[in-house]
């Protein structure tokens, strides 16, 4: 018979499954924001359902936290109709109603089943127990040294992506006005002002200028 922690994990990963789907499939930025958001979401609940609380809580306070604030800065920056996205406002609030409801169920589960269980989460981290150390400590060890490999592909990956956002909006487009820092400082101060002498002209219907008296007339 299935018990409830394999229950809550295979709800947790088809849930976190369908959202990441989402996220490339919607062709709306702001759904593919709010599914990325419940795709953090559903892997932070099973990381607390393993018994890795460190990496279930860094998962929410760092990438749901900063990074998704990251991402609504690079969405804000493409080229995007933001005009339509303010007035049409109202019709993202049922997706994000949808999205806040499953966390909320999510988490009610995940508390339901820490209460139903009979050995607390912590203990289910046997590799942790194994090594008579905390799970911090043990997540440490683990990840500098058997892992080092594959942190740093992620830590390339993360900072390919950076640099492709920031090319991504400072790409040259028609009609956008941009500034031209190299220009700017080559400028120099005869570059800044120009005299031109211009013949004065009289306007029509204006009566003509008086000639200025000789310095020889006599009165």
């Amino acid at each position: 018979m299935m018990d409830w922690v394999n229950i809550a994990f295979y709800v947790f990963s088809a849930v976190a499954v369908v959202a990441a789907g989402a996220v490339i499939s919607v062709r709306n930025s702001v759904y593919a924001v709010l599914s990325l958001i419940l795709t953090f979401f559903s892997v932070a609940c099973i990381w607390l359902l393993v018994g890795a609380e460190f990496l279930g809580v860094a998962l929410v306070l760092v990438y749901v936290g900063a990074v998704m604030v990251l991402f609504l800065f690079v969405v804000m920056m493409l080229d995007l109709d933001t005009d339509k996205l303010r007035e049409g406002w109202v019709r993202y609030l049922p997706v994000g109603a949808i999205v806040a409801i499953a966390m909320l169920v999510q988490m009610l589960v995940l508390i339901g089943v820490k209460a139903r269980s009979q050995a607390p989460f912590p203990a289910d981290n046997a590799a942790a127990q194994a090594a008579d150390s905390s799970n911090i400590t043990w997540l440490a060890r683990s990840l500098f040294t058997e892992y080092l490999l594959p942190f740093e592909f992620a830590a390339v990956i993360l900072t390919v992506a950076v640099v492709a956002a920031v090319m991504l909006t400072l790409r040259k487009r028609e009609g956008v006005k941009r500034q031209d820092i190299g220009a700017q400082t080559r400028v120099k101060a005869g570059d800044r002002l120009r005299m031109v002498k211009m013949q004065a002209e009289a306007r029509p219907g204006a009566a003509p200028a008086a000639e200025p008296a000789s310095p020889e007339a006599k009165p």
